[in-house]
């Protein structure tokens, strides 16, 4: 971050034409140049837009990459999702901590550096890793660690170290591509045969829900309203999931091919890539990819020659909040709201983006359905299995030799997976992220599809000694974190599995709590208010299921009837001082 010699607040906001519904480019912006958002800027921000400081001010306060305080020109946000921890971040931190001096959640007296923590920055193949700014920092050791800040107190520019570790390149998505040869073949039928097309093929979101993308596309394009829009979701915040991260960096153009056939097939004029804001170091590198297709004839007015098709795409910049993967959620965030969930219906097809039917599709199914209309729907249904036809891409980390993203056909086996990124002796697999399930030996020979091992693209291994509660206990902690607070069963409900969890943890659970864990965690699952609390009980449900043996070992035996989980004097420790 720079120091506030950068553009004023009233600057700022005029560059984005003082547009209320670009609120979270302008807070961005302000950040970013004076390092914090504080009571004046808000004033200025709310004068310059005519809104209430108060709508601001919740937008500051929801999204964790935005402050109202000062911070250090260089802010330091170490990851500390479960695989960096295993991968040696506390470590890290430690070096970190000792050769600034202070602790984490402070800035040096000098100003130059604040240290934070952060959850998952989709960099899990090269834990422990770190954001300086927006520059990403990888394979982070207690050495590497003072030599940053060392370098940093030089002034010496920070390079970023992402590698895209592609192990496995498949047939669909990085396969070599002719730019425009998809869109020619779109632009050369009707929308309503595109659509066809994709339905033919039986293409299935593949951000984790698996809804049939030709669908989607149908009820947008029938739906009552204009303009509509289509809007990439590129906010893969789940741990140990970076995919988009290595589609965004190899082939751009096949994205942006994508959307802009998804344009054409929805009757949309424009498109948004919602880019999460670890992923901010990507920007330059689309925006030079987006301009050039400009060029190209591929963006912009009557794209390819094709009369009265307009479509551009507009990069929408997130700010930190895993809550913003839900599609209505990153809606409210496109428009410059708090990322919080809407009550459906009405669904975003029908009322999404500024009141207008929308399609929110993922950065890979996007990629999969340019691919179709380029080699057509027999050749990609071809691929996979009944049901879950074409490849998907896993995003393999933890306790294997090679982790990275794998292009595999959908149906293999999960015994397979651990051939191709080394993995030897695995005791349990966390599929489909946090929010997936934990299965072990028992499903190692379950095949990756959705009607099966369902996955957003997340596998992570686990190798002998490792502890899966403890793991359980990870996730859970990030669920606590990532909630947005607006139901009461998510808000307080992960809370409540995360404390008795850790109380078996601790050695002091009974019987009993195992029961409470399973009737807590249903009923999270059914009366929560969005994806996230509905799937946010599975690290215990999964592991209770999976794994209950973990949890019996640990229980304390009971032969006085008396409730073992309860210590009086453990509950009084804090209250005596």
């Amino acid at each position: 971050m720079s120091t506030s010699r950068g553009p004023s607040v009233a600057a700022i906001c005029e560059s984005h034409r003082n547009d209320r519904f670009r609120l979270m480019d302008i807070v961005l912006d302000v950040q970013r140049s004076h390092g914090g958002i504080d009571g004046t800027a808000l004033d200025a921000i709310a004068k310059a837009l005519g809104i209430a400081r108060v709508q601001v001010e919740s937008v500051v306060s929801f999204y964790v990459f935005l402050t109202r305080r000062k911070t250090g020109t260089y802010v330091i946000r170490l990851c500390d999702d479960i695989i960096d921890d295993l991968k040696g971040a506390p470590e890290v931190a430690a070096a970190l901590e000792s050769e600034l001096g202070i602790g984490f959640g402070e800035t040096t007296e000098d100003g130059l550096f604040s240290l934070e923590y952060t959850s998952c920055i989709g960099m899990s193949d090269q834990a422990p890793a770190a954001l300086v700014n927006d520059v990403v920092v990888t394979d982070l050791s207690p050495g590497s660690a003072r030599e940053l800040i060392r370098s940093l107190r030089a002034r010496e520019p920070v390079r970023s170290t992402v590698a895209s570790n592609l192990h496995l390149p498949g047939r669909v998505i990085f396969a070599e591509l002719e730019r425009g040869a998809a869109l020619g073949k779109a632009l050369a039928i009707s929308p309503a045969e595109v659509i066809r097309e994709i339905k033919t093929s039986r293409l299935r979101g593949r951000g984790g829900a698996g809804f049939p993308t030709g669908m989607k596309w149908e009820y947008t394009r029938a739906a009552q309203g204009a303009p509509r829009y289509l809007i990439a979701n590129a906010d893969e915040g789940e741990p140990g999931t970076f995919k988009d991260r290595v589609i965004l960096t190899e082939c751009p153009d096949l994205l942006f091919e994508g959307m802009t056939v998804g344009g054409y097939a929805v009757g949309a004029a424009s498109g948004l890539l919602y880019l999460r804001a670890e992923y901010a170091y990507l920007r330059e590198l689309l925006e030079s990819v987006l301009e050039k297709r400009r060029q190209a004839g591929l963006l912009g007015k009557n794209v390819l020659g094709k009369a009265g098709f307009d479509f551009d795409i507009r990069i929408q910049m997130g700010a930190g909040a895993y809550i913003c993967g839900e599609e209505t959620a990153l809606i409210n965030s496109c428009e410059g709201l708090r990322g919080e969930p809407r009550t459906r219906p009405p669904f975003p097809v029908q009322e999404g983006y500024l009141g207008k039917p929308t399609c929110v599709n993922n950065v890979e199914t996007l990629c999969c359905a340019a691919r179709i209309l380029e080699m057509g729907a027999g050749w990609f249904s071809a691929i996979g299995i009944q049901g879950s036809t074409g490849t998907k891409l896993l995003s393999l980390s933890g306790d294997c030799a090679r982790p990275g993203v794998f292009e595999v056909p959908l149906g293999t086996s999960l015994r397979e997976v651990f051939t191709i990124c080394g993995a030897e002796d695995p005791i349990a697999v966390q599929v489909g992220g946090p929010s997936g399930q934990m299965v072990g030996p028992a499903d190692f020979d379950r095949a990756i599809s959705f009607d099966d091992l369902s996955t957003g693209g997340a596998v992570t291994v686990f190798g002998p000694g490792r502890d899966v509660l403890a793991i359980a206990s990870k996730f859970m902690a990030f669920f606590v974190h990532e909630s947005c607070g607006y139901c009461t069963p998510c808000r307080v409900g992960n809370v409540l599995l995360k404390e008795r969890l850790d109380k078996i943890l601790d050695g002091r659970g009974d019987a009993s709590d195992l029961d409470y864990l399973k009737e807590l965690g249903d009923t999270v699952k059914i009366t929560s208010r969005c994806g996230l609390g509905q799937s946010s009980p599975h690290p215990v449900l999964t592991t209770l299921a999976k794994f209950r043996p973990e949890y019996e070992r640990r229980l304390r035996p009971s032969s006085d009837g008396n409730n073992p989980g309860f210590d009086l004097e453990t509950a009084l420790a804090k209250a005596r001082p």
